[in-house]
């Protein structure tokens, strides 16, 4: 395909059903219109979005496509990483393969860029930056994938992972990711000075997992507020899971909020339903972006996730009680819109002029196509169908 594509009969975000012409892979106009040089599409009354957003996972580490994995890890967060960092070397997880399977799922159901946390740790080195980086090249016209060098097993409390986060990041990383400096690392200061140092060398934005909750939490929060600010890194950096903003005392989430706001920190949400959630409604209508992603799927944390982020606006809506329609619109916005913006993804969304990443849902109004989750009709990146009825034109390895 060319990239020159008219679709008919499609409504955009649900409304009135109107043409949609596709030129070189960029919205060039809504309304009738002929090419010569264009394929064609029948959107049969569609509604049409942006392509999907998967701000959040962990493409290294799913077991898509292996034999059941049989889980009996502990409850506590350092049993997981523990027991993941072993399970790599037993059950021969491919990172280049396993990566390239999710990627395809995700993009057969509407995902057109995806931020994926690869593990950087001293026991298996850079081979997930390696089998990710592999992945994101073979299918860069199918996806965009964003690498998060992200130090798993803790960085200060494992001695040679600072040297391997930096060599990361010249392999080809384009976020520096962190992880609880508090509880993991144990030493905040430390651990947000080699973070935000690689990415004032390496001029990247910052994305740092904080499960830490409450008090805890909060405490690391504020400090990547002060060195956001301090830095002058103002709309580069993201808090993963923030579990912090979903703890009983209301006036002190209320200051995060503001301060989040101020220092323009995004926020990342799970919608998990086992912890407390960042409110949703609270962090946007405060200026906030905040968006959404499936975090593991299928892997040794959990059997659970398909990749699905129609799937996880629901999980969104569920975790926040969004029932209105509107906030329905809004658990989704945190899959398109607010994604993009945590990715700043060049030229995402529906005007003319933006790129042509879009999908093509079955449903009656937008609400009704999110809650049904049926087959995406088509899949387009950068004006090229690359799946259609919920199957990717490439075959999964």
């Amino acid at each position: 395909m060319s990239g020159n594509l008219i679709m008919t009969n499609v409504r955009p975000m649900g409304a009135d059903a109107t043409s949609i012409t596709i030129t070189k892979g960029r919205i060039t106009g809504y309304g009738e219109a002929v090419r010569d040089d264009a394929d064609t599409l029948d959107g049969d009354g569609a509604i049409l979005i942006p392509g999907l957003v998967e701000a959040h996972t962990h493409l290294d580490k799913t077991l898509l496509g292996m034999p059941w994995y049989h889980n009996d890890v502990g409850p506590r967060l350092i049993d997981k990483i523990e027991n993941e960092r072993a399970q790599k070397r037993l059950l021969g997880i491919d990172p280049a393969r396993q990566s390239e399977r999710q990627a395809l799922l995700s993009s057969s159901l509407g995902s057109t860029h995806i931020r994926s946390h690869v593990d950087v740790d001293t026991d298996l080195g850079l081979a997930g930056i390696e089998g990710v980086l592999e992945t994101r090249e073979k299918l860069r016209d199918i996806v965009d994938i964003e690498i998060v060098a992200f130090p798993q097993s803790g960085m200060l409390v494992r001695p040679g992972t600072v040297a391997l986060m930096d060599q990361a990041m010249k392999l080809g990383a384009q976020v520096v990711g962190g992880l609880d400096p508090s509880a993991i690392d144990r030493d905040p200061k430390g651990h947000l000075d080699v973070v935000f140092e690689l990415a004032e060398r390496y001029g990247r934005p910052v994305d740092i997992h904080l499960h830490e909750t409450g008090e805890l939490g909060a405490f690391s929060m504020e400090l990547i507020v002060e060195r956001t600010k301090a830095l002058g890194m103002q709309g580069h950096v993201t808090v993963s899971h923030a579990f912090c903003l979903g703890m009983p005392d209301q006036d002190y989430v209320a200051a995060l909020i503001d301060a989040l706001a101020e220092a323009r920190v995004h926020i990342l949400t799970t919608a998990p339903a086992f912890k407390s959630v960042p409110p949703v409604k609270r962090l946007m209508d405060a200026g906030v972006v905040v968006g959404a992603g499936s975090d593991g799927v299928r892997d040794t944390w959990g059997p659970y996730g398909n990749a699905d982020m129609l799937e996880r606006a629901v999980f969104v809506g569920l975790r926040n009680n969004f029932r209105r329609d509107d906030e329905v619109a809004m658990a989704l916005e945190t899959c398109t819109h607010g994604g993009a913006r945590m990715m700043e993804c060049e030229g995402y969304g529906l005007e003319p002029g933006c790129s042509a990443d879009l999908v093509l849902l079955d449903g009656e109004t937008l609400a009704e196509a999110v809650v049904a989750r049926r087959p995406r009709k088509a899949v387009i990146k950068s004006g090229r169908i690359v799946a259609q009825d919920g199957k990717s034109i490439m075959t999964a390895p």
